[in-house]
């Protein structure tokens, strides 16, 4: 199962020269707590950081700092790990888990932004798919019953 099947493919994005206070809006309109900054090359977003409204409090409020002072690239996560959309979802799973990140951006072969992957929504996932195959005891032993009357 490839993961670009799965991602969620509406990505809330910043730029690294966005300002705080615009990335904190960005992410009360939409209701996330990340965004994936990206630069624009050759027409393509290409991730090159995430950003987290933990950074914000972390980076920027706790420290007591002026937010007019910083913009979305100095205090943005600049280690980014993506995955490209056809890796298997199994493999994903073991690459955040190895770079110990919940949330990882998936892109097309040309390294271009495609959608996003968050733990929870892989939890979501793996809990349907858990569910369905505990509905296999119960239809076999119906189909058997049915069967040898």
């Amino acid at each position: 199962m490839p993961i670009g099947e799965f991602c969620n493919r509406s990505v809330v994005f910043a730029t690294r020269s966005m300002s705080i206070p615009d990335a904190a809006i960005l992410m009360r309109q939409y209701h996330v707590g990340d965004l994936v900054v990206v630069d624009v090359v050759d027409g393509k977003r290409v991730p090159v950081g995430i950003i987290t409204d933990r950074d914000i409090v972390v980076e920027v409020v706790a420290k007591s700092l002026r937010y007019d002072d910083f913009t979305v690239g100095d205090i943005m996560s600049p280690q980014i790990v993506s995955v490209k959309n056809n890796e298997g979802v199994f493999e994903t799973i073991r690459l955040m888990r190895t770079k110990g990140v919940r949330r990882i951006p998936v892109v097309n072969q040309d390294g271009g932004l495609e959608g996003i992957m968050a733990a929870d929504d892989m939890l979501d996932l793996l809990a349907e798919e858990i569910t369905e195959l505990s509905k296999v005891a119960p239809r076999e032993y119906d189909r058997e019953t049915h069967s040898r009357l």
